[in-house]
Order: C-alpha cells, then structure tokens, then sequence
C-alpha cells in the first residue's frame, strides 16, 4: 500500500451508527475558529516524506493555508520541509496557520523547546500549539499541574507569542474531558470512516465550546485505499480526496489533514479543493459502508 501510514493500536470503541451525513460547508470554504480564513484542507509533516520546501509552498499557492509540523515531538524532529518553508514566508506568514505539535511536560522544557520551535520557523509567534500525545488522565495531570507545561504555555499565550493552545490524543474520553475543562482552545484528534467514534464522544462537547477540531488518520493509515473481502461486486475502492471529504463532510471538523508522500500523492489530495459542493448522501452511504467493512477486516493498527 503506497500510502500506508504509521499507527497505533486499534479503536475499542466502535464506529459511531447511521449513514446519514450531516450539511456542512464546501470543503474549499473557509473555517473561522482560528481568527482568519483558513482552508480545510491541512497539510501535515510526517517522518520519512519526501515533499521538498518547494512542494509545501507549492500547495499554499493552490488554496492550502494550515500547515501541521511535528517539531521537537516526534522524530527524527528537527528542521525539514515544513520548517524551511515556513521559515521562508517573510510577510506572507500571516496569512499560514502554523500548528506545531509540543513535546515538554514540564515548564523548564516547555521554555527552551519553545525557542528552539521559533527560531526554525523564524517567527515569532505559533497559531497553534498542540501538547503531543496525552494519552493518560495522569499525563494531562501533571502538564497543568504546579511546574507543568501548560503554565508556561498560557504565559506565552497572554503574550501573544502562542494563540491557541491545544492537545493532541488518541484516547476520546480523555480528549472530551479536557475540551470541557475550559484549558484548552483546539483539539487534534483521530477520525475516518473506520474509527467514527468522535462523533457522539467528541463533536457533542467541540460544538458546545466552540472548540476547532483538527482530524487527523482520514486514510486510517491506508486501510480505507484498500478492499476488502466483503466488497460488493463491481466495488471501486474511493481514492484519498473522497475519504478526506468524508471527514469534511463533518461541520464539527475545522480542518482536516492531509500527509502525502512525495508530489504525487499531493497533487492527488488538493483535488479535493476542486469540490463543488458536499457529497451526496448515496456517496456518503457508499463510503460509510465501506469504512465499516475496514474495520472490520483491517486489524489492528501496525
């Protein structure tokens, strides 16, 4: 599978029912949760890609103004494409929502990662700031707790240095939990047509905020580009654009991100700001059925 994503392991609580898919605005339109027009359709680093600096400026140019990069957080870390074209916007970096994924759980880290963040991007400010992969009511404990992360962070927040702060988990429960607490002002969390759980855990408690959700796994990590034993026949396995509509399709979703290989799969998934209006419902039907049938066949995450 050529578009095969890393992952973790699979979703215990099932897929939210019914087929039914909610209006929501043209994928191309712009979400207002984070202060200015922003597109949809998010572009996300990931270990391993080949898009070069040109690819990610390639992809503003063409609509694409949410850029996702993984920092200090994940590895291998450091600078890369995203960074370097970040790092290369001059004026034009006010017009680029930048979310940076942060890795510190104390206060004393939180402060040099910070600066190591900023002075690659050469910026001085992040649009967002996701704390990476809280996954334990413990963990999440002890970032807001005395000396925790979240204290410097709000700080920076207050100094307009950090304008959104936010996580990034796995875990629904925990997620809805701390999107209700009031302490955070993004969310960063799986959902696709295999793992549509967000749905009554999650989407409930963002709407009643206000809170933007970032969705992020929409291939399922390629399953969902691949049959199934139970396909019908004559069944043609939907392509990346329909499955990153489907996510769209949500209008609890402010944006959506897309993590293309190299320049083929990139130009590939901005055919979905070519959209002329919101699937139809035998269309949704027909995608829904389908990340039904992955997950059942798919297994557990590698």
């Amino acid at each position: 599978m050529t578009r095969a994503r890393a992952g973790t392991p699979e979703d215990p609580a099932g897929s939210a029912p019914g087929l039914t898919p909610p209006l929501s605005p043209l994928p191309s339109c712009p979400a207002t949760a984070f202060g200015r027009p922003v597109c949809r359709l998010g572009l996300a680093s990931r270990g391993g890609s080949s898009l070069a600096p040109d690819d990610v400026l390639y992809a503003l140019e063409r609509g694409v103004n949410f850029l996702n990069w993984p920092g200090e957080a994940d590895t291998p870390g450091g600078s890369d494409a995203f960074s370097d074209a970040v790092a290369a916007l001059g004026a034009q970096r006010e017009s680029v929502v930048v979310c940076v994924q942060f890795g510190a759980r104390t206060a004393t880290a939180a402060a040099g990662e910070l600066r190591s963040i900023l002075a690659a991007l050469r910026t001085d400010f992040l649009d967002v700031l996701t704390f990476y992969y809280v996954e334990r009511a413990a963990e999440w404990r002890a970032l807001i707790g005395p000396g925790g992360a979240m204290e410097y962070c709000r700080a920076a927040r207050r100094d307009g240095v950090i304008r959104l702060l936010g996580i990034t988990s796995h875990q629904r429960p925990l997620a809805a939990a701390i999107a209700g607490s009031g302490l955070v002002d993004a969310l960063m969390i799986r959902y696709n047509a295999a793992h549509r759980g967000a749905e009554r855990e999650i989407f409930p408690v963002t709407d009643a905020k206000g809170i933007p959700v970032i969705a992020y796994t929409a291939l399922r990590w390629g399953a969902l580009l691949g049959p199934t034993p139970e396909d019908p026949p004559g069944f043609r396995v939907p392509r990346a654009p329909d499955w990153y509509r489907f996510v769209l399709q949500s209008g609890s979703v402010a944006v959506v991100l897309a993590a293309p290989q190299n320049r083929a799969e990139l130009d590939e998934d901005l055919e979905v700001l070519r959209a002329e209006g919101p699937l139809s419902v035998q269309d949704y039907a027909r995608l829904a059925e389908h990340g039904e049938r992955v997950r059942r066949h798919a297994g557990r995450f590698p």
